[in-house]
């Protein structure tokens, strides 16, 4: 289902309509196959907590999102494909990594990145995309710093990433980008074995590589995973919450004035919830036979999560939730899932929003669009939603 014919920051109105009227509801995917679609908040809640159902492709009626992505899980897997007790062994040995304490330490380093970036936008000609110059920037610096990945190959990175996550992408084109990844990290990877560094997978590599509780394979899935999940969301909420907020003038504005960090932090929470960028669904099937909303999903049925209705449900975020509201308690969204499965990495992309939205603004006060907003191009052919550029001046 589509934005196109609606604001491009709402969900389908289709979405909505089956929320109100059928929120259990059966949908035909693009390999004319079922699956059940669930777009009330709860209930969303309560199948991502249920161990009853699977994350893992490999099941028969797994409902994936295109026939690239099936191509590509089908070569390379990483725990967030995999079920209990496999996919916490694996998570674990990244954890430390991402916990609250660790990520604050690393925010005045992402300060100084989105200061030196901004200087260099204003430095730069205008119009500028907001997306290329700064936008994209961010979290690659941060993430390729944090693992120990050279940034002087992120125009590598991106080009597959690109092809990783477009909807139009082959089967292919997407096993094609995979197999140029997994040769990249590989490398990496015997490199680190003999030149060991500080990064995150410079320490998977003398851990648990090392000691044979993970393969160099292994280390290289969670790479690819890491570096491409942690620039691809973050570059589009910032871009994407740039262009909301610009829509949201006095908004805007209260965040460029104030110096309360709770009030930003928040704002941020709100925006997460309201854009919802992973916009295709978190993507289940059942292992046994379960009863949600009065319907019974019976075993081997795909299941289709709407993230990006389940966080307007009114039940969960009373006072119009089709409304971006900076000071609405929205922490509680679904925008980095829920359970075992809840985005690792969502403290870094927390502080990392948290710095950008607290600085750009502040420090581009005279910020605006500069094209009409008819003429901006989003992502509908994106797995991960946002804009292609976003020409703005000052």
């Amino acid at each position: 289902m589509e934005r196109a014919h609606g604001c491009p920051f709402d969900p389908p109105p289709e979405l909505r309509r089956r929320q109100q009227e059928e929120p259990v509801s059966r949908i035909r995917l693009w390999d004319d196959s079922t699956a059940w679609l669930v777009t009330g908040y709860e209930d969303q809640r309560a199948l991502l907590g249920d161990s009853r159902i699977s994350a893992d492709p490999r099941h028969d009626g797994y409902p994936h999102q295109t026939p690239g992505s099936r191509a590509r899980r089908a070569v390379s897997r990483t725990f967030i494909s995999m079920d209990n007790p496999e996919h916490d062994v694996l998570r674990r040995m990244l954890t430390g990594n991402f916990v609250v304490k660790r990520v604050e330490a690393l925010r005045p380093r992402i300060q100084q990145i989105v200061d030196e970036l901004i200087d260099e936008m204003l430095a730069g000609p205008k119009p500028a995309d907001l997306v290329r110059a700064f936008a994209l920037p961010v979290p690659s610096l941060v993430i390729c710093e944090l693992l120990g990945v050279p940034y002087s190959d992120h125009a590598f990175f991106q080009r597959l990433s690109r092809a990783l996550i477009s909807r139009d992408s082959t089967p292919e084109a997407a096993v094609e980008a995979t197999r140029e990844l997994h040769e990249y990290f590989m490398k990496l990877v015997r490199d680190k074995r003999n030149d060991p560094g500080d990064g995150v997978l410079d320490r998977l590599v003398a851990g648990q590589v090392a000691d044979g509780a993970l393969t160099m394979r292994q280390a290289a899935d969670m790479a690819i995973l890491l570096l491409v999940a942690g620039h691809e969301t973050t570059a589009n909420m910032i871009a994407l919450g740039t262009l909301a907020l610009l829509r949201n003038p006095a908004q805007l504005a209260e965040i460029r004035q104030t110096g309360d960090k709770a009030l930003i932090a928040n704002a941020v929470e709100e925006l997460l919830r309201y854009l919802n960028i992973t916009h295709s669904g978190r993507r289940r099937v059942a292992l046994e036979d379960i009863e949600i909303g009065g319907t019974t999903i019976k075993a081997g049925d795909g299941v289709v999560l709407a993230n990006d209705i389940g966080n307007r449900d009114e039940r969960a975020f009373p006072g119009n939730p089709d409304e971006l509201d900076i000071h609405r308690k929205a922490r509680h969204h679904v925008a980095f899932g829920y359970g075992i499965h809840q985005c690792l990495g969502q403290p870094l992309a927390r502080a990392e929003l948290q710095v950008v939205y607290g600085t750009l603004y502040r420090r581009v006060p005279t910020l605006r669009p500069a094209v009409p907003f008819e003429e901006i191009r989003f992502k509908h052919d994106m797995l991960v939603y946002g804009v292609h550029e976003l020409p703005v001046t000052w």
